[in-house]
């Protein structure tokens, strides 16, 4: 860390350093009206802000050579002295600054494209420090817009580490730097919010510290001791936030200690005609363990495909019935919400437990009978879609709710059904691979159980990447798997997704555990698809069917037509009526046809990792392997490198963590405008030993101080109440 000391001060200097950290960035030395505005317009409006808006990258620029010793391809430091500026015009609309630098052993010539201000700040004779990659032409060694660092007068750049902030035309990155060295100033001595014992345990340096190394760094090495401490602080703040939100939502209501050994559970597990695999029973176990509990359970279920995550839910559907409550479990799609019937409505009929399912398809006349006997209290399970949120779906006395693939529902809407009981313990369930690092940072006030082995997919896939020109392959080998009596599906993209259009640039939108954003592109639902999509879609179908696939018969299935029409059409494809199968995403949850072994999908650069991966686990699901072929017209290597992690694995927690590597960092909260976000220098892949410590010492902290109003804990307490009080008032 750098050799300098905090200063020792009094407790009401420590006190007015520490409120500084919430004061207008107006404050800081340095800081016009001018800048003001400037900053807000990158979201820094105070004190923190400005301490927070962390270096994107840094320059070692302790590799000095001369410009006779400097390497032509190599990075690297030359220190001179400015011998020319020029300011020149090669042609309308674009502008270069022609730098001369010169120091005892030669001449080196940097060219700035589009910097005319250059010229008015560089004139001879300054002292200037060069970073870059070194080129020769036109007789000379050259850099192309190399960093530059004005030094001051018998300065040199030997051991420099000059950060780089994100800035604007307006706000420079070495005039942040500026203003971040004068804001440190400005919070000299303040209070530090992690307890000593935390950081004693981690050796961990104090905040003061660590901001002036992130921001002021000595050395490369100085960098990463104060990444680590902010970067642990950043996880338990939210990690401690989690935590009480839960705990402060659930203390005012009484909540139902569940009977996890009656009748209905025994008779359902009797019932099952298969064994349950050890991932399996330790799930239900753990679930079930909660829900005897006499409090409020929060348990998230993370399974890959065809893992049997159903089955597992369904022991807790049974240990409501045995307790004389009722239970809702929600899916995102019809179809889905009809897999239910056919795959938990014959085993729970075996166990004594009643169910109905409402969908927004269900006649009125049905409709009105089945919540009728929902609110007289005889049905103990009532399964459905988004039909469940309507005001009129009541019942007595709900203890539990499952939302099945949770990520696909918004926040208000979960919220929505967890109202419709009192203090119900909540089982949420995904299918999307989520890490472990990054369900603890979503997800941290809520117990998980993970489940990876597929008990019935005993064939597996294959997957395979192929351009366009060479998706003849794919169709070979569909017609092959036809002619041996297999079935087939085609997946059309949305082709008015986020993604359309700029397939070298990661899609905006919202956050990790919002509503509908999936390790970096918004899943569209096909019910909003907008007409070109449809008519694409149904163009395709018939296209196949006339050209590719005359022998067969081609379904098509999308998010706009009616459940009754969905269910027809799934009806035809299990029973082999229909043996290629167009469809959109639709398909990409409760679809189980095991005799399906090919899947073709188009336009793959489209879709996020993890929704290839579940649309990959419709096939192989029976006795023959399945194939998977993702065509893509897509030249951009950053869209070809992440489809090859594909091929690589089938493992569904392994694309996710490559997912994410291989993208930028995203806020989890959803506070994405306006740099509000909380996590800015964690990286879940990176910092999973991080993530998981944050958790547990949150819990410790908790148990042992509920309140947090323990010394030790108090300044923790105020930074947490701040924080998020904040990123609240940002959403708004």
């Amino acid at each position: 860390m750098p050799a300098r000391r905090e200063k020792s001060l009094g407790r009401p200097e420590r006190l007015a350093a520490t409120l500084n950290l919430d004061a207008s960035v107006a404050r800081v030395p340095g800081v016009s009206s001018a800048r003001t505005s400037a900053l807000a317009k990158m979201g820094i409006t105070t004190v923190r802000d400005l301490l927070a808006h962390y270096p994107r990258r840094y320059l070692d620029m302790s590799h000095v050579v001369t410009v006779a010793d400097a390497p032509i391809g190599a990075l690297v430091t030359v220190s001179g002295t400015v011998h020319e500026v020029k300011l020149k015009k090669p042609r309308p609309r674009l502008t270069l600054t022609e730098i001369t630098v010169v120091d005892a052993t030669g001449v080196l010539v940097v060219t700035c494209f589009r910097q005319p201000w250059l010229a008015d700040r560089l004139h001879a004779g300054d002292a200037l420090a060069v970073a870059g990659k070194v080129e020769f032409n036109y007789g000379f060694k050259r850099m192309t817009n190399p960093f530059l660092e004005p030094l001051e007068e018998g300065a040199s750049a030997v051991g420099m580490v000059v950060p780089v902030h994100p800035a604007t035309e307006r706000m420079p990155t070495a005039q942040i730097r500026r203003l971040v060295s004068a804001a440190l100033d400005l919070c000299e001595g303040m209070y530090d919010p992690l307890p000593l014992e935390l950081r004693m345990k981690y050796r961990l340096p104090s905040r003061l510290a660590a901001m002036r190394a992130v921001h002021e760094p000595h050395h490369m090495e100085d960098v990463q001791a104060a990444r680590r401490r902010l970067a642990y602080e950043e996880l338990l703040m939210l990690e401690l936030h989690l935590l009480m939100r839960s705990r402060n939502a659930a203390q005012d209501a009484q909540a139902t200690a569940h009977r996890t050994d009656g009748p209905h559970l025994a008779r359902f597990r009797e019932a099952l005609p298969f064994e349950l695999t050890e991932e399996q029973q330790r799930a239900a176990r753990e679930l079930l363990q909660g829900m005897a509990q006499q409090h409020c359970v929060k348990h998230m279920l993370l399974g890959d495909v065809g893992t049997g995550k159903t089955v597992v839910a369904a022991h807790a559907l049974c240990a409501v019935a045995d307790t004389g409550t009722q239970a809702f479990m929600m899916a995102p799609t019809e179809v889905l919400a009809r897999q239910y019937e056919k795959s938990l409505g014959p085993l729970l009929d075996q166990a004594g437990v009643t169910w109905e399912t409402v969908t927004g398809s269900t006649p009125a006349r049905e409709r009105e009978a089945v919540l009728e006997r929902a609110a007289a209290g005889t049905v103990d399970v009532l399964f459905g879609t988004q039909a469940l949120l309507e005001d009129d779906v009541r019942t007595p006395c709900c203890s539990l709710v499952v939302i099945d693939e949770q990520q696909r529902f918004g926040v208000a809407q979960r919220e929505a059904l967890v109202r419709k009981g009192v203090a119900p313990d909540v089982l949420t369930m995904t299918a999307t691979p989520i890490p472990r690092s990054l369900a603890l940072a979503i997800y941290g006030d809520s117990t998980l159980s993970y489940l990876t082995v597929r008990p019935r997919n005993r064939a597996g896939n294959t997957t395979r990447v192929l351009d366009r020109s060479s998706q003849g392959v794919a169709y070979d080998a569909a017609c092959e798997a036809l002619r041996e009596g297999r079935q087939v599906y085609v997946v059309c993209p949305l082709v008015g997704s986020p993604a359309d259009g700029k397939e070298d640039e990661e899609p905006s939108g919202r956050a990790y555990g919002e509503e509908a954003y999936e390790y970096g592109v918004i899943v569209i639902e096909d019910g909003e698809m907008p007409d070109e999509d449809l008519k694409a879609a149904s163009a395709q179908a018939r296209f196949l069917q006339a050209k590719v696939f005359p022998d067969f018969k081609v379904g098509l299935l999308h998010g706009k037509m009616s459940g009754e029409e969905k269910r027809e059409v799934m009806e035809r494809f299990r029973a082999g009526d229909v043996r290629v199968l167009v469809a959109t995403t639709v398909i990409e949850v409760g679809v189980d046809v095991p005799n399906a072994t090919v899947m073709i999908v188009e336009d793959a650069e489209r879709f996020g990792l993890a929704q290839l991966h579940q649309l990959r686990g419709r096939v192989g699901r029976g006795d023959h392997p399945g194939s998977v072929f993702l065509v893509s017209g897509s030249r951009a290597p950053a869209a070809l490198e992440r489809l090859a992690v594909m091929e690589r694995t089938e493992d569904g927690f392994a694309v996710a963590e490559s997912d994410l590597a291989l993208r930028r960092e995203g806020d989890i909260l959803g506070n994405r405008q306006h740099g509000a976000s909380t996590l800015k220098l964690v990286n879940v892949v990176r910092d999973r030993a991080i993530v998981e410590a944050a958790h547990a010492d949150a819990l410790d902290v908790l148990a042992e101080d509920p309140e947090m109003d323990m010394p030790a804990h108090r300044a923790l307490a105020r930074e947490v109440r701040m924080l998020f009080a904040r990123c609240e008032d940002k959403k708004d």
